[in-house]
């Protein structure tokens, strides 16, 4: 029984995949058991971590595993972009990465607990909004927009890119999902007639989102391409118009910015074909 957070639903999807997924892999050979649990806590300043962060009413996430847990030289690093225990091509090491992120941009804190054989546990605290506010009014009418044209979807984890195909198809649209680039570029050179648009993450094992994308593009010139990143200094909006991709968006990206990118890419796309 808590209070409510200010957030996109999107934003919180993440989180979760991403701990969870972790967790999956970390007691994937072993067997063990995952908590999720919810709850409302109220934390001074001895509490908080970051000294911009204000004491109050906070909604508390914990994920724990009861996996091998980690030593102090791997929780120090485990936020760091690119930092990863996983086997090459399990994984980017960015997923934490983008998890700190969100939490950070929501006001809040993540801390993470874990021993070698005693597990692991992560806190996600995000400060609780008072039940008297509300959303302005301008995001409560914006429709989210929706449509029915065939997506192929790329991102290597393969529960958010689930996650990310459910939601589009409840918007209508007819969404194929792969968690390998590989994979992607095999499907679409296969059957390049089959899609109308393809969103990519940027930073994937073996074959990178903007590489992707340049394939994809010499196998059908007119394929529009959304490509997304949780890292501005990877890739610039100059540098991806110049490879042919249509939009460039920041991680995490909110599902009405996202479907609104889809709509401006697509609708922009066929105007370009009755103008040709």
């Amino acid at each position: 029984d808590c209070g409510l957070v200010l957030s996109d639903p999107t934003h919180i999807h993440q989180i979760v995949m991403n701990i969870c997924t972790n967790a999956y892999h970390a007691m994937e050979q072993s067997g063990g058991k995952l908590s999720v649990t919810l709850k409302e806590v109220e934390l001074t300043a001895e509490h908080l971590k970051d000294p911009t962060m204000t004491p109050g009413l906070y909604v508390c996430l914990i994920i724990a595993d009861n996996g091998p847990g980690m030593e102090q030289v791997v929780i120090d690093r485990i936020f760091d972009p690119y930092f990863t225990t996983k086997e090459e091509g399990k994984g980017t090491g960015l997923g934490l990465a983008v998890v700190h992120g969100i939490v950070k941009s929501h006001g809040g804190q993540i801390i993470v607990y874990s021993e070698p054989g005693k597990g692991s546990q992560f806190k996600i605290c995000l400060p609780m909004i008072q039940k008297h506010k509300e959303p302005a009014k301008a995001e409560i009418d914006m429709p989210i927009q929706k449509g029915d044209e065939r997506i192929l979807l790329v991102d290597d984890q393969d529960l958010i890119a689930q996650m990310e195909k459910q939601m589009l198809e409840r918007l209508g649209y007819q969404v194929t999902a792969r968690n390998s680039s590989i994979d992607a570029l095999e499907a679409f050179r296969a059957q390049p007639d089959k899609f109308d648009l393809v969103i990519t993450d940027l930073t994937m094992p073996n074959m990178t989102g903007d590489n992707l994308a340049r394939e994809l593009i010499k196998i059908c010139p007119d394929i529009p391409v959304i490509l997304c990143t949780g890292f501005s200094e990877l890739i610039s909006k100059e540098k991806a118009e110049s490879l042919g991709i249509q939009k460039l968006l920041m991680k995490p990206v909110a599902l009405k910015d996202l479907s609104t990118a889809i709509r401006e890419v697509l609708n922009g796309n066929k105007d370009d074909k009755n103008d040709n």
